[in-house]
């Protein structure tokens, strides 16, 4: 592989931490640390190790209900901003992601949350912007069904909206606590926001000031049509899925077109793919490591995550037979799902069995998987990087915490030598690391008047 980096332009890299590991048998292989998942001391030796190894953030899944799957894997929720307040006082650089959904919370206390979190980290904190697609959270929430995607969208708009408003209405120097004239705060810098907007009203302003960042970084996951056109509105970095060079190129040029017909940057906004690797010193080992983890897979287990994914409800009897193609119904609300498509082209392209296919799932619940050397694992994260499929990576150890801890000490090195990654921090908020500028407050309006 060449060594040929665009200069001045480096890749990102994320932990994602997800409770034992993102291969679904992860917890049942005897290299994890099984015991310790809710462990705190566990989550702040891993976000350490990945601070140690000049990680861009430490990036943390939530949704609002239980997981139907839960007999078979480790698929319980942590509460994000308990679990990233933790990993805040045991780090000092690191930038610190949390999912909050914009179907399920309210923006008035999901702001006071990023904005405490940004504060209390010294600009560290980004928000992963989910409107979540579990139905089952409906009823925790007293509602009897679920939105539809359409819905989520727009309430999604418009609790962006909220939030960012709310986000800037303290000023940068509202903040004043002088001690000689008696002055705490310039209440003419601190605004009401007045947001009245299809779905949502906020009177505003946020009880609390502005946060180093301005606001947290806005990190988006979904692919489908809407979340797109969402992405390119407000994205500054899109955590996606693809199995193939050709489909990232296609994403990452059309998420960065739409951006820039909005008026945006496009060099604002990272894509960075999800990549689960297996890594081993021989290809061969490699993918006996792999096998291993399939080898513990629960047929009754995927063949629920494939229902959930395909609306396939297939037996075990069924496993080595083809992939019923026919009877996938793409139309109606499954379908509207990028992950969906995603899956459904594995299906056309390579005509798995049923085996196979959930084999495939299994290892990230859709996001690429590579097994190889270290030098086969950079190799193509670098292609990507360089082709055009990806500004940087979503990396998603199939266990915790030897999965990551190969990457670090054996794939880290080589992207440094070959000029990909960085060897320290240069900055130290999630804006810096990832290269986004810091943005204004829209109400701020003057010089400070002197006071006397």
């Amino acid at each position: 592989m060449s060594a040929h980096v665009t200069p001045g332009r480096e890749l990102h890299l994320n932990l994602f931490v997800y409770p034992g590991g993102h291969h679904e048998a992860a917890w049942r292989h005897s290299a994890s640390d099984t015991e310790r998942l809710l462990d705190i001391g566990f989550y702040q030796e891993l976000a350490r190790r990945a601070e140690a190894a000049a990680f861009d953030g430490l990036f943390f899944a939530d949704g609002p209900a239980l997981a139907d799957n839960v007999r078979y894997a480790s698929r319980f929720r942590l509460e994000p901003f308990t679990w990233l307040s933790a990993l805040a006082a045991a780090t000092q650089r690191i930038g610190l992601i949390g999912t909050a959904s914009t179907t399920y919370t309210e923006p008035y206390n999901l702001a006071r949350l990023f904005a405490s979190l940004d504060h209390l980290s010294k600009g560290r904190a980004g928000w992963n912007i989910v409107t979540t697609g579990a139905p089952q959270a409906a009823q925790n929430f007293g509602l009897d069904a679920h939105p539809v995607h359409a819905e989520r969208y727009d309430r999604a708009r418009d609790f962006l909206e909220a939030v960012t408003k709310l986000w800037d209405s303290w000023e940068d120097d509202a903040l004043v606590a002088d001690q000689r004239t008696g002055l705490f705060a310039d209440t003419d810098r601190i605004h009401a926001i007045d947001h009245e907007g299809p779905l949502l009203k906020v009177r505003g302003p946020l009880n609390i000031p502005r946060s180093p960042q301005g606001r947290p970084v806005y990190v988006q996951a979904g692919s489908s049509e809407d979340g797109r056109a969402f992405a390119a509105r407000y994205a500054e970095a899109v955590f996606t899925a693809h199995q193939t060079l050709a489909s990232g190129q296609e994403f990452c040029a059309d998420i960065k077109k739409r951006a820039a017909r909005l008026g945006r940057d496009p060099g604002q906004l990272l894509v960075l793919p999800g990549i689960s690797p297996f890594i081993a010193s021989t290809e061969e080992q490699a993918r006996r490591l792999h096998e291993e983890f399939n080898d513990l897979t629960q047929p009754a287990y995927s063949l629920e995550l494939l229902h959930r994914l395909l609306g396939l409800r297939l037996s075990e009897e069924e496993l080595d037979g083809p992939v019923p193609r026919e009877l996938i119904e793409t139309r109606g609300e499954r379908g509207n799902g990028s992950r969906f498509q995603l899956v459904l082209d594995i299906v056309e392209r390579e005509e798995p069995t049923v085996r196979q296919l959930l084999h495939r799932l299994a290892g990230a619940r859709g996001h690429r998987v590579i097994a190889g050397t270290p030098e086969q694992v950079a190799d193509q994260l670098q292609q990507w990087f360089e082709q055009g499929a990806a500004d940087g990576f979503n990396v998603m150890p199939p266990w915790l915490p030897g999965g990551f801890e190969l990457f670090a000490d054996q794939v880290v090195p080589i992207l440094r030598e070959r000029g990909l990654f960085r060897s320290a921090y240069t900055g130290s908020t999630l804006r810096e690391h990832y290269g986004l500028t810091r943005p204004a407050s829209r109400y701020a309006q003057r010089p400070a008047a002197a006071v006397t």
